[in-house]
C-alpha cells in the first residue's frame, strides 16, 4: 500500500472514530431529522408543540374537541428540541410552534390549523387517510 493511500486509510478510520466531533455531529443532525420525518410521516397528525405555548395549548385543544388524537412532540421537554426546531425551519419555513401536519401535510401553526377547521379544510385532510 502507498503511503498516501495509508495516510487516506487513517484519515477515514480517524473520522468514524476520533474525537473531533465532526461525525457525531453530523449523525445527530441525521438521526434528528430522520426523527422528525419519521414523526411527519408515521402519524396521522402531528403537532410539534412547546408545553407552555398558549398557541400550542390552542392547536392541541382543537383536536381534542375534535376528539382528535394528535402525536404531540414537546420541544421544551427534549434536549434536541432547539436543533429540531432548526429543521423544522430548514422544512417549512418556519421555527415556530406548533408546526401542525395532517397526513404528512404541513398545515401551519395555531391561526392556520384554526383556520382550517373553519373552511372545512382541515375535515378534507383528516379523511384523505
Amino acid at each position: 500500500m502507498k503511503r498516501c493511500d495509508r495516510i487516506g486509510v487513517i484519515f477515514v478510520v480517524m473520522l468514524f472514530l476520533g474525537d473531533n466531533g465532526g461525525f457525531k455531529a453530523a449523525m445527530a443532525s441525521n438521526s434528528a431529522s430522520a426523527f422528525v420525518n419519521n414523526v411527519i410521516y408515521s402519524n396521522r397528525i402531528a403537532v410539534f408543540s412547546k408545553s407552555y405555548c398558549p398557541y400550542s395549548l390552542r392547536a392541541k385543544r382543537i383536536f381534542n374537541e375534535l376528539q382528535e388524537k394528535p402525536f404531540v412532540v414537546e420541544l421544551d421537554l427534549r434536549d434536541d428540541g432547539s436543533h429540531i426546531q432548526d429543521i423544522l425551519l430548514e422544512l417549512v419555513g418556519q421555527r415556530t410552534v406548533p408546526q401542525v401536519f395532517v397526513n404528512g401535510k404541513h398545515i401551519g401553526g395555531s391561526d392556520d390549523l384554526q383556520s382550517a377547521v373553519l373552511s372545512g379544510q382541515l375535515q378534507k385532510y383528516l379523511s384523505s387517510s
